[in-house]
């Protein structure tokens, strides 16, 4: 927004700073300019502001003009709300709030004035609204746009005689039309709060004033209007039908609910210098209700000692005498507005006060927020550069676990994502975990922001198939993904919170020896589940173990899994993970165009198990010898097998075994390198002493020992 220096300096004549300090000492405080621009000799300049949402009392001349009175300790000029005398009525005009609209219409001022005449505004009117580049149209409605710029706080005149018996604050009729001061029709809701006479709406409440009842140069009579609406209200009505306006931005983050009658008569006092005179009264219908908790709130306890505490020390502190003194909050508090009342009675104490707030300071709440108005006022950066005590930093019991497993995925070319807590009703069904501990169930919100998020997330599931839906939808065809998070089952009245993992792979993948391209990725996720389950040990007393050891799988599988492309990873007989291809009629529903791969981990089992311990040994001096051994085996003995039956040898010397080739009778192209359901493996065996060099006659034992085994197991050595 823009902003005057000018007309800041008629309301604090007494400011010594020039402009640009004038302009750095706001942003110091949180009033930020973002520019400073000269308006030419004597007219100031033109400051470039970015108020945040939350200070919508500085969203104007007035409120930044307080802010640099509270900096310099000056006085703020009081506004002039002063009317000529009014002209005496036999009834006051009728103003009345319907009683489903007393919760989104809190107050509403209105004042009749006579015998008005609409002409081209000027003064400081014209001569303000020249140099921020406004547009004048009329004395009237130039008034209502001087005083929104001026305190902030939006207003609309009327033309009385356009309006029928008296103004009713009410509910819109479902498929009533309003054409606007813009031009625009448009057909109201029923929850759309309006402004209308005993006969039609007169204008969309807080957004826009009617057609019908606009000031025209032929208006003689105006009633003009201030009032407090609902900030959900007015944010509703406006994105529904599509109006931004300036009174809508101020009342959707929430107006000062005492500055109606202020802003009413500031408004009639311009529109009277062209000539005519109130009739009556100000009509101020308030309902208490809506009073108490925006302009009577609850006073805040404020103690010294909190201050000092959360602030500590300044750069102007004297030794053992700190500059957060009991004057300097109450000059800061009473400057912004707040009204303070000591309460403390012992003189040995740091005081406390009893602090009222200000009715345009909605974003005070709390004895903290009056101690960060303190510090801002005071300038930060006066502030001396210390730390607090120190308080005890204790690492989350499951961070190095979450590390390593993210590290891991990381190295296995992963990317980590994030998705949204939520999910739908039809994915909570889906999706619902069923390896988790009771109680089961999905977590419904009271207050949904939509249908596809009307659950907390029972499964990471979804939320991963969206993320590879999104990359899909792209033109990314190959993605790898995971995600660590919590997902939610139980009921309302007791929510199980988990840690959960999900892994996602899509793409084309090279065949190898083993699998075809259609399998490559069924394998690689069972691959990262046997690689995240290493990283842990079997028992907390075999931490050089891997838990991967003690892993199993089961054919069984969710039904979100493609039939027969699916399978569970048991871990010592319990369920730890979930993996395969997504199911035709789940892609086809999300119109993925290619497969997708799937993997979902119960990291609250699997965080049960400490971290392996990783073990360094030596590198022995002596020469490692290599044995290579083929055998054919019968398609039902698998790798495990194999592999228990070397290890239980307990060869020491036998320091690795790995499968070297395999090869199949159909992927061969002869039946003489393996017959009709079996296998033949080419097993390579390496052997090394840290000790001593290895004689050939040790060599020869051990390898027919091996042979044995294997051999016992239905295999037959291939020469």
């Amino acid at each position: 927004m823009n902003i005057l220096s000018a007309w800041l300096r008629s309301y604090v004549p007494g400011i010594a700073a020039d402009d640009r300090q004038l302009a750095e000492d706001l942003t110091l405080r949180g009033i930020a300019v973002e520019g400073v621009h000269g308006l030419g000799p004597g007219n100031g300049h033109l400051f470039e502001m970015d108020i945040t949402t939350n200070r919508v009392d500085a969203m104007n001349h007035y409120g930044i003009a307080r802010e640099a009175a509270t900096i310099y300790n000056l006085p703020l000029t009081p506004l002039d709300t002063a009317l000529p005398a009014a002209q005496p009525t036999a009834k006051p005009f009728p103003v009345e709030i319907a009683p489903d609209a007393q919760n989104l219409c809190g107050r509403f001022t209105a004042r009749v004035l006579r015998n008005v005449t609409i002409t081209p505004s000027t003064g400081q009117v014209a001569e303000f609204f020249a140099l921020l580049g406004s547009k004048p149209i009329s004395n009237a409605v130039d008034a209502s746009n001087f005083v929104l710029q001026g305190i902030g706080h939006p207003t609309h005149a009327f033309d009385l005689d356009k309006i029928d018996g008296g103004i009713i604050v009410r509910l819109a009729h479902k498929g009533e039309r309003l054409r606007l001061l813009d031009g625009s029709e448009h057909t109201l809701e029923a929850d759309d709060l309006v402004i209308a006479d005993h006969s039609k709406a007169l204008s969309i409440a807080g957004v826009m004033g009617g057609w019908e009842s606009m000031i025209t140069p032929q208006t003689k009579n105006i009633l003009v209007e201030a009032a407090w609406f609902d900030p959900a209200s007015i944010r509703r009505s406006s994105r529904r039908h599509g109006l931004h306006t300036d009174a809508s931005h101020r009342f959707e983050r929430g107006a000062d609910f005492n500055a109606c009658p202020t802003a009413n008569a500031l408004v009639a006092k311009l529109i009277l210098q062209s000539g005519g005179a109130p009739e009556g009264e100000l009509v101020d219908v308030v309902v208490p209700s809506v009073a108490a908790r925006t302009a009577n709130r609850p006073p805040i306890a404020l103690s010294l000692a909190q201050v000092r505490r959360h602030l500590g020390a300044t750069l102007d502190d004297q030794p053992n005498q700190s500059t957060l003194t009991v004057n300097l909050v109450h000059q800061v508090l009473t400057a912004l507005g707040c009204t303070l009342s000591e309460t403390s009675t012992n003189n040995q104490q740091p005081a406390t006060f009893s602090v009222q707030l200000p009715s345009w300071r909605l974003d005070l709440e709390r004895e903290i927020d009056l101690i960060e108005e303190v510090a801002r006022v005071y300038g930060y950066n006066r502030f001396a550069n210390t730390l607090p005590t120190a308080l005890p930093v204790i690492a989350h019991p499951l961070a190095a676990a979450e590390s390593a497993v993210r590290t891991r995925l990381l190295a296995l070319g992963y990317s980590e994502a994030i998705s949204s807590s939520f999910a739908s009703e039809a994915d909570g069904g889906t999706f619902l975990a069923a390896n988790q501990p009771a109680p089961h169930g999905v977590i419904a919100l009271e207050n949904p922001l939509s249908d596809e998020a009307r659950l907390l997330r029972p499964s990471l599931a979804p939320g991963m198939l969206a993320m590879l839906a999104h990359n899909l939808n792209r033109d990314v065809r190959e993605v790898r993904l995971f995600e660590q998070g919590t997902i939610f089952t139980g009921s309302p009245e007791q929510v199980v919170e988990l840690p959960s993992l999900s892994v996602g792979l899509t793409g084309e993948l090279t065949p190898t020896r083993l699998h075809s391209a259609k399998d490559a990725a069924f394998f690689e996720l069972k691959g990262v589940i046997e690689s995240l389950l290493s990283l842990f040990a079997a028992s907390p007393d075999a931490l050089s173990t891997s838990a991967a050891s003690a892993l199993a799988y089961s054919p069984a599988a969710p039904a979100w899994l493609e039939p027969g492309r699916g399978a569970t990873a048991l871990l010592n007989g319990t369920p730890i993970a979930c993996f395969g291809e997504l199911a035709a009629n789940q892609r086809e529903a999300r119109k993925l165009r290619q497969p997708v791969f799937l993997a979902v981990l119960d990291l609250d089992t699997l965080y049960r198990l400490p971290l392996r311990r990783a073990t360094a040994r030596e590198l022995s001096r002596f020469q490692a010898v290599e044995r290579d051994f083929s055998f054919t085996f019968a398609d039902a003995v698998q790798w495990r097998t194999v592999a228990d039956a070397i290890a239980a040898l307990a060869i020491p010397e036998l320091t690795r075994f790995t499968p070297v080739e395999i090869f199949r009778d159909a992927r061969a192209g002869s039946a003489s390198v393996a017959p009709a359901g079996h296998y033949a493996l080419l097993l390579r065996c390496v052997f090394q002493s840290s000790q001593r060099t290895l004689r050939e006659d040790e060599l020869s034992e051990w390898s027919t020992r091996l042979i044995a085994a294997l051999t016992a197991l239905g295999g037959a050595l291939r020469t």
